[in-house]
């Protein structure tokens, strides 16, 4: 009897060392995004500072994010908002309509993706001019081709209006380089670190939206914000681009307990000197900001959220 229960103390402490060194696969984006670089800052510094281990990896984007949380091969993803409420809601996209995802969370929004429209060509000025170009509209899988779409629909255009590439930023960038394609749709954080490459040894220009197509696109979805992209933030560019912005957030599925959920949240809002120390991006955290997404919140946000005195719509508290 001793030895049973010997063995069942054995196998119980082992099962929790299991679960303690468990670690939550975090993925991002492509290599040249702003995605997988911060994404590795703030999954380093929360498995430096916390008792939750993270694991960054590249991903392809928005909608494959979203793909992997509701499979089970990632806990927790980067995405785009917009691109999140389509998938969550069940709307706007084929694949998406009738067939909501529904199986994650937000846990913070971090900062603006601006949608960058990217030229090394004077004579494209307008989304219009993009007739018959070849045009990168992003990765496979990833939140850009949604914007894209987007940005289409504005001006009353579709796909089929343009010769349509699928490729990641630093590939839209070298095609770019070399002349394969004409204009590539980038959706980061500014300065993006490829669009920064091609700005450097090519020279390239950033088309910009007047106000009437920012409203066009701010009906289609009310995740668009007006976001000015200021005059230098990229060598040459020596005028502010207007266009619209998507709010950066982190997303989770059910594997991620309500403890684990709030110390990610809490690590990251609480130490935000640090992070900045680390990557420019830290800068833009902010509480208030973080809040508001469109998207209901993990139990273990709303936890950190409502002590700041912020309330958010919580979803799914029972599968905690």
């Amino acid at each position: 009897m001793k030895k049973v229960v010997s063995l069942v103390i054995a196998l119980v402490l082992a099962l929790s060392c299991t679960a303690a060194l468990a670690e939550l696969t975090f993925t991002t984006g492509g290599t040249s995004g702003t995605y997988y670089a911060f994404g590795n800052v703030l999954a380093q510094y929360i498995t430096n500072n916390s008792d939750v281990a993270v694991t960054a990896i590249a991903g392809n984007g928005s909608a494959a994010n979203i793909d992997l949380l509701d499979i089970g091969d990632a806990q927790l993803g980067f995405v785009q908002n917009d691109v999140a409420n389509y998938a969550y809601n069940g709307i706007r996209f084929e694949q998406y309509e009738g067939n909501p995802i529904d199986s994650f969370t937000a846990l913070c929004a971090l900062y603006t993706e601006t949608v960058q429209l990217v030229t090394c060509n004077p004579d494209i000025k307008s989304v219009e001019d993009l007739k018959g170009k070849n045009v990168s509209i992003g990765s496979q899988g990833s939140g850009v081709y949604f914007n894209a779409m987007d940005f289409f629909a504005a001006y009353d255009m579709t796909e089929a209006d343009i010769n349509p590439q699928y490729l990641s930023f630093g590939d839209s960038a070298e095609a770019l380089k070399d002349g394969k394609i004409d204009a590539a749709f980038v959706v980061a954080g500014a300065p993006t670190p490829a669009v920064v490459d091609l700005a450097t040894t090519k020279g390239c220009y950033l088309i910009g939206l007047d106000d009437a197509h920012v409203e066009k696109l701010q009906a289609i979805s009310s995740a668009y914000a007006k976001s000015v992209i200021p005059a230098g933030t990229y060598e040459g560019i020596d005028e502010d681009i207007t266009t619209v912005g998507v709010k950066a957030t982190i997303i989770a599925n059910e594997d991620v307990t309500e403890d684990e959920a709030y110390t990610i949240v809490s690590t990251i809002f609480e130490n935000v000197p640090a992070i900045t120390e680390a990557h420019a991006k830290g800068a833009e955290l902010d509480v208030e900001y973080a809040s508001s997404c469109g998207l209901p919140y993990h139990p273990g946000a709303a936890k950190y959220f409502a002590e700041k005195g912020i309330e958010v719509e919580a979803n799914g508290i029972d599968k905690y």
